[in-house]
């Protein structure tokens, strides 16, 4: 079978990985992560929209399209379920467990920039691990604020109230704590990725009494097939192949496929 994942992050290199031996795999990056080292065709970049996605998979004979993303890659996530339906394929995703609070953790949920910078108003010295959006606001860092910001890579805005750290996980507990120590951290700002890469800091974070502002996910669209275990979808993809057929959301209609 020919298929598609659009990936950018662990579980769907580890997918792609488990289905390249059995079926015609492309995986897909469109992130500024580095390519994975894989047994099958990597692209890298966006594709236009989700006119120019459904276009590929047209193209390429694309038999079904898994959605591995990131679960803050929205647009992406949308973008494939309009792209699958122009182009008359399935699409099955894997939908990654978010964190949960544990004892002693003292999470503070937002969902938006805005609600993110009224939660830390009290704060002097946040660690952001949320990417790239603090770094559209260094004008607005509050003069008794620092800020510590982790991505994946950046060009530097100059200001002598941020540093900037270019890493990429995983991330291990001493190493976290550690950080927060050398950097004198009152506050973490995080988003709920889930997975294993990154969550140390929250673990160092609660070690340390150090409260969290954790972003709120935003809402993921309807696949046609969700999953919360990459080895369950691709058992599931096994018994999909050998009988050709499909059944959509609702359980109305199938679908033969090739």
């Amino acid at each position: 079978m020919r298929i598609l994942i659009l990936g950018g992050i662990g579980e769907a290199v580890g997918l792609a990985r488990m289905l390249a031996p059995s079926h015609a795999v492309t995986y897909s990056i469109a992130g500024k992560g580095r390519a994975p080292d894989l047994p099958c065709p990597v692209r890298g970049g966006g594709f236009g929209g989700a006119e120019g996605l459904a276009a590929f998979l047209g193209e390429n004979g694309i038999e079904l399209l898994i959605d591995a993303t990131h679960p803050y890659a929205a647009r992406i996530s949308r973008n494939a379920v309009q792209a699958a339906g122009l182009a008359g394929i399935p699409l099955w995703a894997y939908r990654r467990p978010a964190w949960q609070p544990e004892p002693g953790d003292d999470w503070r949920f937002v969902t938006d920039w805005i609600e993110m910078m009224m939660a830390l108003r009290e704060f002097k010295r946040p660690f952001f691990t949320i990417g790239l959006e603090p770094l559209r606001h260094v004008a607005e860092i509050p003069p008794e604020q620092h800020w510590l910001v982790r991505c994946l890579a950046a060009e530097p805005p100059v200001s002598p109230r941020l540093t900037l750290l270019c890493a990429t996980g995983p991330f291990l507990l001493k190493q976290e704590a550690t950080l927060l120590r050398n950097y004198r951290i009152d506050v973490l700002a995080a988003k709920n990725s889930g997975g294993g890469a990154v969550v140390a800091k929250l673990a160092a974070a609660r070690r340390l009494q150090i409260p969290v502002v954790m972003l709120d996910r935003p809402a993921s669209p309807v696949a046609d097939r969700e999953f919360i275990e990459v080895g369950r979808l691709a058992a599931e993809l096994t018994a999909f192949s050998s009988d050709g057929y499909y059944t959509l959301r609702g359980g109305a209609s199938h679908r033969k496929v090739k």
